[in-house]
């Protein structure tokens, strides 16, 4: 393997700004100093040369500097409706390639709403969903109680908890309200389906020239070629249903070490076809590139028929705790092996090796 110097980019929470008046979970998604220590350790046990770089304002400076053949990117980046599209958009403009999906894909994944009329137009299975931006809006007819709120552009499980799932007109105008005024963004509200929680994570390139479509031809052969697909996983929440009925900002963040994560979920194989199929979809209609995880609901009353939730091109690598890592792991994958896949697959992408 040729050695490459590679520029690790991402936002530590310790550096992040803060205000008067920020939620409490405005930083949830951003990288810890132990994360950033492991991915560093990874990628020079691949043979590389790395450091990390902070994906701030400095960034314009600080890369150029280092001049990296290649910059590892997992920046969240702090403001903005498409804010993890923003260093990805500096690489462009200064040609410097870079690890994972481009600037289009970054900024539609973050847009829930968004991301979801694109599967929508494609046919491709997501909860029925409205937007709210402001309190009062009436609710449209095919929504149907029990209902799920969340903010449209978070990440992390943000804005997220028990009393997201929502069974009356009342319950439904004090979340939107909560969601409107802590996040300054509108309301996301979904049909909420009852049932089982699956990930799927997956690294690679779908094979050949890709358009953003699904061919129309359901006679051919499903498209995934080129994507190494992790076993699905599934958080046991059963300890905690009568505090939180959902995977939410409490548990993926103050829980996160203590969860049971059920890595390969005990899925039958046809169902496991079904998912793989439907995140390489995602991967392709969203544009994604080199590794994303795509997160799922099982309807326990249409026999665990799978709805997409969204689709996360940016999943989180932390040791141990990060979805896709436990996967990996579920396939024999370790921690500094899953970086590296990533990485490697990204240099191949750009035709930096074989």
């Amino acid at each position: 393997m040729t050695s490459f110097k590679v520029a690790l980019l991402a936002n530590l929470k310790k550096n992040a700004p803060h205000w008067e008046g920020m939620p409490e979970d405005q930083w949830d998604d951003l990288d810890s100093e132990k994360t950033i220590t492991a991915l560093l350790e990874a990628i020079r046990a691949g043979g590389h040369v790395c450091d990390f770089l902070e994906g701030d304002l400095s960034i314009v400076d600080t890369v150029r500097k280092f001049k990296p053949d290649i910059c590892f990117n997992i920046c969240e980046s702090h403001f903005g409706d498409a804010r993890e599209a923003q260093v990805p958009a500096i690489l462009e403009k200064l040609q410097i390639p870079y690890t994972g999906s481009k600037v289009l894909c970054l900024a539609l994944a973050l847009d829930k709403p968004m991301t979801k009329r694109v599967l929508t137009y494609h046919g491709l299975p997501t909860p029925e969903f409205q937007t709210f931006e402001r309190v009062d809006e009436p609710l449209d007819e095919k929504m149907v109680f029990p209902l799920f709120v969340k903010p449209s552009r978070e990440g992390t499980g943000m804005g997220v908890s028990a009393k997201s799932i929502v069974h009356n007109e009342e319950e439904l105008r004090g979340q939107v309200q909560l969601i409107i005024e802590r996040y300054q963004q509108a309301a996301l509200v979904e049909t909420f389906i009852e049932g089982r929680e699956v990930t799927v994570g997956m690294v690679g390139n779908l094979v050949g020239p890709v358009a953003r479509r699904i061919p129309h031809d359901e006679s051919l052969p499903r498209v995934q070629a080129g994507l190494r697909f992790f076993p699905p996983m599934e958080v046991d929440l059963t300890p905690y249903l009568e505090t939180d009925a959902v995977y939410a900002n409490r548990l993926k963040v103050d829980l996160a070490d203590q969860l049971n994560y059920i890595c390969p979920a005990p899925l039958d194989e046809e169902l496991v076809d079904e998912l793989n199929w439907l995140a390489a979809a995602v991967f392709r209609v969203t544009g994604a590139l080199d590794v994303a995880r795509v997160d799922f609901r099982l309807n326990v009353h249409e026999d665990l028929k799978p709805y997409i939730l969204e689709i996360n091109p940016l999943p989180g690598l932390s040791p141990g705790i990060s979805d896709i890592v436990i996967e990996a792991a579920g396939d024999g994958v370790d921690h500094p092996t899953l970086v590296n896949m990533i990485l490697e697959t990204a240099l191949r992408r750009y035709g930096m090796i074989l």
